[in-house]
């Protein structure tokens, strides 16, 4: 479908232009009339763009839509990129910040929710806005432009904590930044003494893999440990691009996690999952976490219960790889940080026996006196 779209579309770009990352995001999709050129809109999609109550941006590479069946609404990851009317609406438990980011930001850039690790937002720019964005309240607004002397403030509370040992940089998309701005960043994260580790949040290996240049690849190998924490969301992302995107990753000694939001009617089945997650690890990327979808006004479309995301866990324990098993979690809201759910295998005791239950469904008795 990829290559349809592209021979059909861009006729005249070469396999240069469009391998070029740069290329891809200045030729991205922002506005409506530039996706009705490419694509049938609905009219909840239509309407979708007039209304300005949450001016959250839209934005996807020639690529990435190269992915997305043009002429289906249903599509799964065009449901997840492409505005509708359901996203301005407030529904109970919602919140701009439902992480309680604002008020754990000792400086503007910096989020500082657990004692040894912290959050470095370094811009607000993505390649590709996801509909259920937790920080839908900043993300493409321009709020968090890559000023230096605003990642001075954050690096100099960073340096000034030395009990902070876990950097996770994000936004945005770092991996947006050019190749001298992320060196740069990481040259100064690096030369912190207390700082032992530094992560990257980003979409762009699923979404833009072009960015995964072999001169990225030197200069996160060069200022490690550097770990890139990927966020894919359905098996259509994996392609032969994002496949070779993820094996020069782990050729540079890079390890790559995944971090997926469970997401209804996208990626809320546990063979969807279980297709996703093993593909991951054909690729040597190791699904890590599992979210439930975070609260964001809007995103009420979006949640699945919990007992969804428990029951998908359940079900692919004992029917695939433990290493394709992610951490099922939920952001406590307010800022409580991340609290993994699971259905529990322990049914209660009897005498000095626990009682389990197996991925079948069958009891048996663990031998454990208290």
């Amino acid at each position: 479908m990829a290559r349809s779209f592209r021979e059909h579309h861009f006729p005249g770009v070469g396999t240069d232009e469009w391998t070029d990352w740069h290329w891809q995001l200045h030729n991205a999709f922002r506005s409506r009339d530039q996706l009705a050129r490419v694509m049938t809109l609905t009219p909840d999609e239509w309407a979708a763009f007039e209304m300005a109550k949450r001016p959250f941006p839209v934005s996807v590479p020639p690529y990435y839509m190269g992915l997305i069946d043009q002429e289906n609404p249903d599509d799964p990851l065009r449901k997840t990129v492409i505005p509708r009317p359901q996203e301005h609406l407030s529904g109970p438990g919602e919140h701009w910040d439902p992480l309680g980011e604002d008020a754990h930001s000792p400086t503007r850039r910096i989020v500082h929710t657990y004692p040894h690790k912290v959050l470095f937002l370094v811009t607000d720019f993505c390649a590709t806005y996801c509909r259920y964005c937790t920080r839908a309240r900043v993300v493409g607004s321009g709020k968090l432009q890559t000023d230096a002397s605003e990642w001075n403030e954050g690096l100099a509370y960073i340096e000034a904590n030395q009990e902070i040992r876990d950097v996770l940089i994000s936004g945005g998309d770092p991996l947006t930044l050019s190749d001298g701005r992320l060196e740069g960043l990481l040259s100064r994260l690096s030369a912190i003494p207390h700082v032992e580790l530094v992560r990257i949040g980003t979409k762009l290996p699923a979404v833009l893999p072009q960015r995964v240049t072999p001169a990225l690849t030197a200069i996160l190998r060069n200022h490690g440990p550097v770990w890139i924490s990927a966020h894919f969301t359905h098996p259509s992302e994996l392609t032969d691009e994002v496949a070779e995107a993820c094996n020069r990753l782990a050729d540079a000694g890079i390890p790559v996690i995944s971090q997926t939001v469970l997401l209804k009617g996208i990626n809320d089945y546990s063979e969807t999952l279980k297709a996703l997650f093993e593909g991951l690890l054909r690729l040597r990327v190791r699904p890590y976490y599992l979210h439930q979808c975070d609260p964001i006004v809007g995103s009420a479309q979006f949640r699945t219960p919990v007992s969804t995301g428990q029951s998908i866990i359940s079900e692919l324990h004992g029917r695939t790889t433990g290493f394709a098993i992610p951490m099922y979690m939920i952001d406590a809201p307010g800022g409580g940080g991340k609290v993994p759910v699971s259905a529990s295998a322990i049914q209660g005791r009897e005498g000095d026996d626990l009682l389990l239950r197996n991925y079948e469904g069958a009891e048996y008795r663990y031998h454990d006196p208290l």
